[in-house]
């Protein structure tokens, strides 16, 4: 660890042999040593953001708009990011945080009151376990899992230790999707029956990129984690791990878990009795094992003996707006960056994207955009009906229940998280086994297919040791 407002070379590589040599595999340390702490609603509460390069820095920008909010911490495995990062902050006049290379090391500190994580999402959910096993609370991004039985262990940690754990699927906070729902609930359109995701984001060629000597001041070990050690590659690092399934879910897990999660909570439904999918890479020739256009069914069979359907799709390049999602004139202003501005609608012209989701019922349909406004249309015309556009915050709220300790206050508990990414798991998994898939959603088991239950088990890649996710939490 080191307190200063840059690492060197040398107290990098210290601190990763210091953390290696004095801590065991997760199931050996014991972090409930640390007496839970109540905060007052004037209390200041002391965050360390872990993972800097992307979407771990709009948490920093978020929680330091926050009153009593204060970035105590830092954590990355590159100390690049982490310097460039400290830098940043100083120049927002922010209080200098305590740095670490090994989250580890940062549970230790008692100081810190939760930890918001924005690692890859190979790392997500092991990181969050330690996070509720140390006593502290938990922002973990979406996707909250890389596979189901690591977003099943993550809720009973969540549960065993009492932490409030939120997932960062955003539209959960977002005040006009909150009254787009309960007008669905409402009835506003009838019956709804059916949902569609929609994630329609333009993506380039990553190219190939060949294997090379890991930059300097990057600790791989930690960076790999749970996944199995490869040699270095651009493209199976920075961002672009999104398409390497050791580390990611493609596109369906990262911009489209939001939509998903929506179309779930529309269609008001948990886990499928069905899915179907079929897609592919598409056009490029390049290191993307991902696909880059799927489409994928779900089947819901509901206790009144009725179905519900939903769909999803993602497509890479050429699309239209279907529903006005992603027409400037949709409702709702430009989309801050910690929401996902490329769901935002673009006033230039060129490659636009359709990030959103659309409701059917017997009375009409409602769209909304993924992240601020919805619009409705009536009857057989499809006169317009409401429309609503208004922002919301998921780290003020996530803030909020860290004080009062009403986790049933989360507006994106992990329980729902870990739902909708279980659906999300078994849509990759019916397109990588190239079948239909049966489930059971009280066992949250594939009926009669052992492969599909290993793909869910650990991702069809296993845990490389010491980062395991712990089969007892």
């Amino acid at each position: 660890m080191t307190k200063e407002s840059n690492i060197t070379r040398r107290e990098f590589l210290q601190s990763s042999a210091k953390t290696g040599a004095g801590m065991a595999a997760l199931g050996g340390i014991s972090f409930l040593a640390h007496p839970q702490k109540v905060l007052g609603a004037n209390d200041r509460v002391r965050i360390c953001v872990v993972g800097l390069h992307g979407q771990g820095w709009a948490h920093v920008e978020e929680y330091s708009k926050l009153k009593n909010v204060e970035i105590a911490a830092v954590c990355d495995v590159d100390e690049n990011v982490l310097n460039q990062r400290l830098a940043e902050m100083a120049k927002k006049n922010l209080p200098k945080p305590q740095t670490f290379v090994d989250l580890r090391k940062a549970l230790e500190e008692k100081s810190i009151d939760a930890i918001s994580i924005a690692t890859p999402n190979h790392w997500h959910s092991l990181q969050a376990i330690w996070g509720c096993q140390a006593g502290k609370d938990v922002y973990v991004e979406k996707p909250c899992s890389h596979n189901w039985f690591e977003g099943r262990q993550l809720v009973r940690a969540a549960q065993k230790y009492n932490r409030v754990v939120q997932h960062g699927t955003n539209s959960r906070s977002g005040e006009a999707i909150i009254d787009g729902m309960k007008k669905l609930r409402d009835g506003l359109i009838g019956e709804v029956y059916l949902s569609r995701g929609l994630c329609f984001k333009w993506r380039k060629s990553i190219g190939k990129t060949p294997q090379e000597a890991v930059p300097a001041g990057v600790n791989y070990d930690l960076w790999t984690g749970p996944a199995p050690m490869k040699p270095y590659t651009k493209n199976r690092f920075h961002y672009n791990w999104h398409w390497i399934w050791d580390t990611g879910n493609g596109d369906f897990g990262n911009q489209g878990i939001h939509e998903l999660d929506a179309a779930r909570w529309g269609l008001d439904v948990k886990f499928p009795n069905k899915v179907s999918a079929i897609g592919g890479h598409f056009m490029f020739d390049d290191d993307q094992e991902t696909p880059n256009t799927l489409n994928i069914a779900y089947q819901f069979d509901m206790p009144d003996g009725k179905r519900k359907m939903m769909e999803f799709e993602v497509r890479h390049w050429i699309s239209n707006h279907e529903a006005l999602i992603g027409e400037p004139s949709f409702g709702g202003g430009e989309v801050p960056v910690a929401l996902g501005n490329a769901a935002a609608p673009k006033k230039s012209k060129g490659p636009q994207n359709t990030i959103g989701n659309i409701f059917y019922g017997s009375k009409g349909y409602l769209a909304m955009n993924g992240y601020d406004a919805y619009r409705t249309w009536l009857g057989e015309d499809q006169e317009p009906g409401p429309s609503a556009a208004k922002e919301g915050n998921n780290w003020a709220n996530f803030i909020d229940c860290v004080r009062s300790r009403k986790k049933e206050n989360l507006n994106a508990p992990v329980e729902e998280g870990h739902i909708s990414c279980t659906l999300l798991h078994l849509g990759n998994a019916a397109y990588r086994l190239g079948r239909t898939l049966n489930f059971d959603p009280s066992t949250e088991q594939v009926i009669g297919d052992d492969e599909a239950n290993r793909m869910l088990r650990d991702g069809d890649r296993g845990y490389r040791a010491p980062y395991v996710v712990p089969e007892e939490v």
